[in-house]
């Protein structure tokens, strides 16, 4: 009897060790990057904006920053693995509508920094930087729009300095959260969940469906990342070889991918701390919260309803499903966004 005892509180033990190691990390350091080559951005379609850079953290992070300095900031956070690039049909219009547009690049995307080793990326990196770059650029009265991973890390920067943000509007996006129980074997049991897809080469159908954790394992693990047909897979209307090359343009070599790589493993990996910022923020913010997602993507589905229903601030507003918009919306209906977002900021 007392064999199966200790075996037993010996099991426990280590199954407590490992949901502890396995909790993702809200420490970081700055890691080895690389740089895009300037040249692999020339004579990208519909994308003439200047450069911008700023130092941030220890990484030089790239923005697009158009439109009158003056006028209240508009803040368009893009997501995996995607870069400004995806918002360059919304700018030009924004601006001539006479707002102000900043389109920054996360670190690993675009013409920002890229740490070179999937070791180096974490959720609350992401976080932190792009709380810092806001803070550096001193930007106040701001309308945030977030999409994709755009929205799991704008929506908890906007919960770090609540009192520079006016509005906030959001697509095809969440907030990964779980308290209790849950909370803590989330994150433990998807990284195992990972690790038992092993290497997958090819992404296709499984006998339950599409799995998420065979994505991730895809995402991290292929020899080959098929960037062109991610991103043709994931809108409605077809790109051209042109435009599907803007969006591999930052992606020369492996060194340049762990980013893109491993962002889809981070997703669930602050469940904790995500549910405590719904509890404790989201569930008291009274300023205008508005949802815009689109009815033909397949990852998000649903997904505006949970802030429909749990933000004061959302109540009463015109949320919409935007017709013919799959999960890089900004892609299929940039003029509907843009005309969403003018009414949203127009209302006060």
């Amino acid at each position: 009897m007392k064999t199966l005892l200790y075996a037993f509180l010996s099991i426990l033990l280590v199954a407590g060790i490992a949901v502890v190691a396995l909790q993702g990390s809200s420490d970081w350091t700055v890691g080895e990057v690389s740089r895009t080559p300037e040249a692999r951005f020339a004579e990208l379609p519909d994308y003439p904006f200047a450069a911008n850079y700023s130092d941030v953290l220890g990484y030089r992070l790239h923005y697009v920053d158009e439109g009158p300095r003056d006028a209240p900031p508009i803040l368009l956070l893009h997501g995996q693995p995607s870069w400004s690039y995806l918002y360059r049909h919304m700018i030009p219009l924004l601006t001539a509508a006479g707002h102000r547009v900043i389109a920054p690049d996360l670190v690993g995307f675009g013409k920002s920094d890229k740490p070179t080793h999937q070791g180096d990326y974490t959720y609350q990196m992401h976080v932190d930087v792009m709380a810092a770059f806001v803070e550096d650029l001193e930007l106040n009265d701001i309308t945030y729009f977030g999409q994709d991973w755009g929205g799991l890390i704008g929506l908890r920067i906007v919960a770090e300095a609540p009192d520079r943000y006016a509005r906030i509007m959001i697509s095809n996006t969440g907030l990964p959260a779980a308290g209790g129980v849950p909370g803590w074997i989330g994150y433990p049991l998807f990284r195992l969940a990972v690790w038992w897809e092993g290497t997958v080469e090819q992404l296709g159908p499984s006998a339950d469906g599409f799995s998420f954790a065979r994505w991730v394992a895809y995402a991290r693990t292929s020899s080959d990342f098929d960037m062109a047909n991610l991103f043709q897979t994931a809108t409605t209307r077809e790109l051209s070889p042109a435009e599907l090359a803007g969006y591999a343009a930052p992606f020369v070599g492996e060194e340049h991918l762990a980013g893109a790589r491993v962002f889809p493993y981070l997703v669930p990996s602050q469940l904790r701390e995500n549910d405590r910022v719904m509890r404790e923020f989201y569930a008291r913010w009274d300023k205008p919260f508005l949802t815009a997602f689109g009815d033909a993507d397949p990852v998000t589905a649903g997904g505006d309803k949970i802030w429909q229903e749990q933000v004061p601030g959302a109540a009463d507003q015109p949320h919409v499903t935007i017709e013919g918009g799959n999960h890089f919306i900004q892609e299929d209906r940039p003029e509907r966004l843009v005309e969403l977002m003018l009414a949203f900021i127009a209302r006060g």
